[in-house]
């Protein structure tokens, strides 16, 4: 049989697989036939036989375990059988195998070697074939074995060596001649060969062993097939010993079991190592009073940085924040950092610390044989305390801070899943609590959790099914006497829950990722409305409300624009209120957003000022036309406390700066004459109207607005 005239069947469901493996056996002299699928290979095959079969493990009609299975039976044990796989996991290697598979090659596959690859099945293939058809060819079988051979007398002695001249031991064949086993390998190995070796001799056959052999700093492995060699009467007992390489097998084992088991980024162990380790724990612990904690941790503010610097440098921040848990929860380094004893002795907190990269960057962390929860409260302070540090990033330092969820067996939980579960719930309490702390777990927590995801999943389907609706609440101008601007307010009206406050879904709708569409069809509600309004002769501007993550994403400005355009309303008639949250985050763009907007005419508002960190700097550089003095202040104006002085440097602030300034939450007629009083002319609260309906605005705008004096109507409130 001529490598040129050898035929081998490709079987794949994919033409442009077919096509490459096709070119590559080609190109290493051999004839490929194709099929496209498990049934069409039987046929093929059935019709003419081919002298090796690659198939395709997933096909959609019959995948390729099922023909590997129904090949086996009908050509016998000796024909190659190659899968080719993406799949990486050991169950499914030894399903391969299972299936009578007679090796497989993993995906990608490198095309250069492929023919080396059938190469050599194909010598073995040869080799078996010989050795079944005649005695008389012998030899050959003997040179075309690639594994090594050998003659051992009972006591371990090397009486024959062949080893095939491409094997790198080739060359130490005649030293290992009249040399024993012990003299040969290392003690662990030499004990294995031997007692094999003393198998064969008793039972005929013995096979399976393993054992390493090192040569020149290099470790190769080798699996022992041994046969007890028939012997005249009188010669002294011997076997025929083939040891196999396979050092390539055991390093893409070794791959295997680190890709099901470590995390390849940061070689943490993973998911499924981690259950594992925590069933483990579990089982050890029993029904005794030993306890353990599961720490979950996600770094706040990682994504920022994927987005903005690439997953490249969020790739290398991972491995450091890797380097840097197993370096701070190090338990030697505990013990002598947390610097407390508990009768005298260190704490047990730190006598044992699994860390794990569960994906993404969620790291969790297993402290056994704890004595309580503020054991583990100290381990998630060090956790925080190290992450808080700056990493040093291509000149730039980048902090990172961790939100850590903590559950403690069996309190919290009787199994891993449980336990995960729960330390998660407590993680995203901690996020929600402000970040960069540690919660531990408890039942109220799942209940808000669900609760939440709950609200999640109907404001999913609110939009669609028009469950929001808009208010509206005129700002009046106090020195003309007229509602010169109208601010829209989102309401929603849930089917079994009646109406939810905007403070309670908003933060849901920017966690799941809604606030855009929400948003914009506020805007686009919103301008409709007005454009009603102006168009049978009203002089108002409509105030539109943009969330911080709005600002975020970009094109912003584009999409406000397209939606004016689409509504007819003019830029000049729309005012933007922004928060000064906003304005800190990703400052730049939000100016280059917010210029854009202006320059179209758009008016911008800053909401809510002075309950955040606003500066003058801020005012200055983002092109701002109006303040909102925050209702905080409003409600404390006539209480004799600093909020009047606050108003009215603001306002003095804001003069000088040629701001209009809007005082929210205006619920008295003092508190809109004190205001008046201090040159404040705009005000907006329910002293003057509830928020109300579009129908309900032109009636509204009709109307004058004049403050009676405040010794004629005291305290009175509004409409």
């Amino acid at each position: 049989m001529s490598d040129t005239l050898l035929t081998i069947l490709v079987v794949d469901d994919d033409a442009d697989a077919r096509a490459i493996m096709a070119a590559a056996l080609r190109k290493a002299g051999y004839a490929p036939r194709l099929a496209d699928s498990g049934a069409s290979a039987l046929r093929e095959f059935r019709s003419s036989p081919t002298d090796m079969v690659m198939l395709d493990v997933e096909m959609p009609d019959m995948d390729g375990y099922a023909v590997c299975t129904a090949l086996r039976r009908e050509a016998g044990a000796l024909l190659p059988i190659v899968m080719v796989t993406g799949m990486d996991d050991l169950h499914s290697i030894e399903r391969a195998y299972q299936s009578g598979a007679t090796d497989f090659i993993a995906k990608p596959v490198h095309w250069g070697l492929v023919g080396h690859r059938v190469r050599y099945l194909f010598r073995g293939y040869q080799a078996a074939l010989a050795l079944r058809n005649a005695e008389a060819r012998h030899a050959g079988v003997l040179s075309a074995i690639p594994d090594l051979l050998f003659e051992v007398d009972k006591n371990g002695r090397c009486l024959d060596c062949r080893i095939p001249s491409s094997h790198e031991l080739a060359t130490y064949a005649r030293s290992f001649m009249d040399r024993s086993i012990n003299e040969i390998l290392d003690p662990d190995a030499a004990r294995i060969c031997q007692e094999a070796v003393n198998e064969a001799l008793r039972e005929g056959h013995a096979e399976g062993a393993q054992f390493s052999y090192q040569m020149e700093g290099k470790t190769m492995w080798f699996e022992l097939s041994i046969s007890r060699k028939p012997a005249d009467r009188g010669d002294q007992p011997s076997v025929i010993m083939l040891a196999r390489d396979i050092t390539e097998r055991r390093r893409i084992n070794d791959r295997v079991k680190r890709l099901a088991f470590f995390d390849e980024l940061t070689g943490l162990p993973n998911r499924q190592s981690f259950i594992e380790r925590i069933e483990g724990e579990i089982r050890h612990s029993g029904p005794s009073t030993k306890r353990f904690a599961i720490l979950f941790m996600d770094l706040d503010g990682f994504k920022n940085v994927n987005d903005s610097l690439g997953h490249t440098y969020g790739d290398q921040l991972l491995r450091w924040t890797a380097e840097r848990l197993t370096d701070c929860l190090r338990p030697g380094d505990l013990v002598a950092r947390h610097g407390r004893e508990v009768d005298g002795t260190a704490p047990n907190a730190s006598s044992e610390i699994q860390i794990a990269r569960l994906g993404g960057d969620e790291f969790t962390a297993l402290v056994v044989d704890i004595h309580s929860a503020e054991d583990v409260l100290a381990v998630a302070k060090r956790v925080g305390h190290a992450l808080r540090r700056p990493f040093a990033l291509e000149g730039r330092e980048i902090t990172l801070t961790s939100s850590i969820g903590i559950a403690v067996y069996p309190d919290d939980g009787h199994d891993a899943a449980t336990l995960l579960k729960h330390a998660d719930t407590a993680m995203y309490h901690a996020k929600r609590s402000g970040r960069d702390n540690a919660k531990l777990y408890n039942t109220a927590l799942t209940e808000e959790i669900t609760a939440r995801l709950e609200l999640e999943s109907s404001l999913r389907q609110a939009l669609q099914n028009n469950e929001f609706h808009l208010v509206y609440q005129p700002q009046i101008n106090l020195a003309t006497g007229l509602a010169t601007s109208i601010e829209a307010l989102i309401r929603w009206q849930h089917p079994s829950r009646g109406l939810i406050p905007p403070l309670v879904f908003i933060p849901v709708a920017e966690e799941c990722g809604l606030i855009d569409q929400i948003g914009e069809w506020v805007l686009r509600t919103a301008t409709i409305a007005a454009k009603g309004w102006t168009d049978a002769g009203a002089d108002i501007t409509i105030t539109v409300n943009l969330s911080p993550l709005q600002f975020a994403r970009p094109g912003l400005a584009q999409r406000v624009l397209s939606i004016l355009s689409e509504t007819g309303l003019a830029p000049d008639r729309l005012e933007l209120e922004v928060t000064e949250s906003a304005l800190m985050e990703n400052s730049a763009r939000t100016r280059e957003t917010l210029t854009i907007l202006r320059d179209h005419g758009i008016q911008i508002a800053l909401d809510d000022f002075g309950t955040g960190y606003s500066s003058l700097a801020y005012l200055t550089q983002m092109p701002i036309s109006r303040i909102k003095v925050d209702r905080a202040f409003v409600d404390g104006l006539l209480s004799g406390t600093e909020n009047e002085a606050i108003v009215q440097a603001v306002l003095a602030m804001a003069n000088s700066l040629g701001m209009h300034v809007t005082a929210e939450g205006v619920e008295t007629l003092d508190q809109a004459n004190r205001l008046r009083a201090m040159a404040c002319h705009t005000q907006q609260g329910f002293y003057f109207s509830r928020p109300v309906s579009a129908e309900a605005i032109p009636a509204l705008l009709a109307r004058p607005w004049h403050l009676p004096a405040p010794e004629r109507a005291r305290n009175r409130t509004g409409s």
